[in-house]
Order: C-alpha cells, then sequence, then structure tokens
C-alpha cells in the first residue's frame, strides 16, 4: 500500500484544506457500485447480526429510548424516524429528501467542506448515496440521544454518503453516530461528507464509532462552524482494525465565545494504517478550542496523529494534547502537532508524548497483588479513559466493555 502524506492548500476564502493523498493505489471504480435494496422497517426487526454489529458502535435497536434514529444499510435508508415525545422538537431525514423539501438547504450544502477538496469529495459529489439531514429546532433542548448507523452489508462496496446536522439557535442535543461492516464484508470503501452548522447559544455533542475491518478503507470529510456562544464537542472512537483511515476534521470558531472541543480514542492494530487529526480555527474574540488524542498502537499499525490551531483573533485561546503509546516494536505513532498564530495575542499551546508503558506503574500495581498481565491491561484501559466525553450511561457501559476487551487482546 502507497501512504503518502497528506498536503495543503489554499481556497478563494483563503481557507487551509487538507488535500487527501494517502492509499493512492485505491482505484475507485473497483468497488461494487449496485446493492440490493432495502425496505424501510423498524431497526429491532432487522437481521440479528446488523443488530449486533450496529450495537458495538453505539446504535440500540429500542427506538424509543432514542430521540431519532436514521439507519441506512449500504445505498438504502432503512429507518428516518423521530419518536413521537420530540416530534415538533428536531428532524431526520435523508439528505435526498431534505434537498428537495428545502430550497433553503442549498446555503448548507458543500459550503464547508468544498466538493473538490479532493478525489473522494469529488466522489461523494458525483455518486452521492443518501446520508442523513438532522435539524434541531430553536430553543429545543432534547434530553435523549439521537442515533445514526451507516452499515455497509455488501462486500466491496462504495459507499457516498453526505450529510448536514444544524442545531438551530438556542438548541441542545446530543447524536450518535455508529459506522460498521457486517462480518462477511472484507473489503469496501466509505466516503462521508459531514457539515456541522451549530447557531449562536446552541450545543451539539457529536459522537462517532467506527467499527470496520482489516480490509476496509474509510474517508469521512467534515467540517463545523461554531457562532456566537455555541459550543461544539466532537468525540471521535476506533477500536477496531481497518485498512486504512484518513480523516481530518475542521471546526471554525466564528463567533463570540465560541468552543470547540475534540476527543479522540484511537487503537490501531493488525496492519491498520490511520491518518488522523483534527484543525480549530478561532476568529473572533473569547474563541476557545482544544483536542485532546489519546493513539495506542500494536502489531504492525501505524498512527499519523495531527492536530492543528490557528488563532485568528487576539482574544482567542485553544490547547493541543497528544498523547500515544506503544505495545509493539513494530507499531508506530506520529504525533503532529501544528500551532499558527496570525494575531497577536492568540494563545495557542500543545503537548506531545510517546511512549511505551513505563515499568515502574508495572511494578507498582504487580506490587498490589495483581499479575503483570492484570497491571498492563489495566494501564491500557486507563489510557483509554471515555469519562470525558459525557456519554449516556448504558452506551458509556458498552464501550468500556470494549476498552476491557480490546486491552486484554492487545497483551
Amino acid at each position: 500500500m502507497v501512504f503518502e502524506m497528506s498536503k495543503e492548500k489554499e481556497d478563494k476564502q483563503g481557507t487551509v484544506q487538507r488535500i487527501d493523498k494517502s492509499s493512492a493505489d485505491l482505484d475507485v471504480s473497483e468497488y461494487f457500485r449496485e446493492p440490493r435494496e432495502w425496505q424501510a422497517c423498524p431497526i429491532y426487526s432487522l437481521p440479528r447480526e446488523i443488530l449486533r454489529r450496529s450495537f458495538e458502535v453505539g446504535v440500540v435497536p429500542q427506538e424509543d429510548s432514542r430521540a431519532a434514529t436514521y439507519f441506512q444499510i449500504d445505498h438504502s435508508v432503512v429507518s428516518e424516524a423521530v419518536q413521537r415525545l420530540f416530534q415538533g422538537q428536531l428532524e431526520v431525514m435523508s439528505t435526498r429528501e431534505a434537498i428537495k423539501k428545502y430550497d433553503w438547504l442549498k446555503n448548507y450544502w458543500w459550503k464547508l467542506v468544498k466538493r473538490d477538496t479532493d478525489r473522494f469529495t469529488l466522489l461523494a459529489d458525483s455518486m452521492w448515496d443518501h446520508g442523513y439531514f438532522i435539524r434541531i429546532l430553536e430553543d429545543q433542548k432534547v434530553t435523549l440521544p439521537l442515533q445514526s448507523c451507516l452499515f455497509v452489508l455488501t462486500d466491496n462496496l462504495n459507499q457516498n454518503v453526505h450529510n448536514v446536522i444544524i442545531a438551530e439557535p438556542g438548541s441542545e442535543a446530543q447524536i450518535i453516530t455508529g459506522c460498521a461492516v457486517h462480518p462477511n464484508v472484507h473489503g469496501g470503501l466509505h466516503v462521508g461528507v459531514s457539515e456541522f452548522y451549530i447557531k449562536e447559544d446552541a450545543k451539539l455533542t457529536f459522537t462517532m464509532i467506527h467499527g470496520w475491518n482489516q480490509g476496509f478503507d474509510s474517508r469521512p470529510r467534515s467540517a463545523a462552524v461554531i457562532e456566537d456562544n455555541g459550543v461544539f464537542v466532537s468525540n471521535y472512537m476506533l477500536f477496531e482494525p481497518v485498512k486504512s483511515l484518513q480523516m481530518y476534521p475542521v471546526a471554525y470558531c466564528r463567533g463570540v465565545n465560541s468552543k470547540v472541543s475534540f476527543n479522540n480514542i484511537i487503537y490501531g492494530s493488525g496492519d491498520s494504517h490511520i491518518d488522523t487529526g483534527s484543525k480549530v480555527v478561532l476568529q473572533n474574540e473569547g474563541a476557545r478550542g482544544e483536542i485532546i488524542t489519546r493513539a495506542i498502537a500494536t502489531d504492525n499499525a501505524k498512527i499519523y496523529a495531527r492536530g492543528f490551531l490557528q488563532g485568528e483573533h487576539k482574544g482567542s485561546k485553544a490547547h493541543l494534547e497528544c498523547r500515544g503509546l506503544l505495545l509493539s516494536d513494530n507499531a508506530m505513532v506520529y504525533a503532529v502537532p501544528e500551532l499558527l498564530a496570525k494575531a497577536q495575542g492568540a494563545e495557542l499551546s500543545h503537548e506531545a508524548a510517546v511512549g511505551k508503558i513505563a515499568e515502574e506503574e508495572i511494578q507498582y500495581l504487580m506490587a498490589r497483588g495483581f499479575s503483570e498481565k492484570e497491571a498492563a491491561s489495566l494501564i491500557v484501559r486507563g489510557f483509554m479513559d471515555i469519562s470525558i466525553f459525557g456519554l449516556p450511561k448504558e452506551l458509556e457501559e458498552n464501550i468500556q466493555r470494549i476498552i476491557k476487551a480490546t486491552a486484554e487482546r492487545a497483551l
């Protein structure tokens, strides 16, 4: 596999965008484009293996425990339902349906992510396979999480989705998105374009969990804009192998006192090639940003963990933290922190550290009755701490089980 470093270009508005040059050997014409069509149905009626895999990435079949559900299998929309108690507070539907319904949506469509960013965004534009439109209405505080699932069931499939999420002024919601493949899928390509609009005084927490496999390629492309007093929290988790993953979400803190937080936990195993990063652009007084990444590499995995802070206003502040843990001599973690101040008075800071499990930590726990393997497992589990994510209790408990199994398998 060719796995080149990515480059950046500057668009007409002066915005620096990252152009993917990774996996140059991917031939998109070789992927399957005509999967079976699925009819709309309650997700609890889906085949057991689909439910099991989607549950592992945070999507539950009990739709009454979620404010709304969007579920897509391959190129078919299976569910786009809002629970009765939350009707009038939010909207969930396919982006194809939303484009037909709302003429104003063109003002949000391909505005944050450019169609020509790279060959994958061009692919998503020319071969668009639905995706979800989620809109939280003005001043609505949605008390249950929304959920969405982008599922690949057909082997060697190319799935291209375009998502638009709008948190109207004064609204608040939490979205859980899971992306997964069926165990019978050995390869494929997922391209996911997502554009987030966080209006004034709105708060959106977005949690994405990926469950790919060793033969699968994934290319998410996303960007967010946050207006006055808006808050955007993005949580990302990867615990399973992937052939190659490349993503670089960007958040523009455009408004006064706007805030963004990127929290990432990445576990690279097998022969995974993972090139991830986040970028925060601070554009107004009181804008705040944070990027926190925990990266663990074992087996032959290669992880590039990137972070970019750009301060464009004197009253802005941001911090970047990246910590990597190596569990194999054949694995690699490459931390790339970048700071760019364009205004006097912008405060940007970073810290990065990569290493192996400290022997003194192992000895400390062994002195308290743990075996060496148990001690190492505890340290790895602690390294993948998700308590700061603020997840629903049942989701956090499920992820903790996954982390425990992952830590035990790694050692």
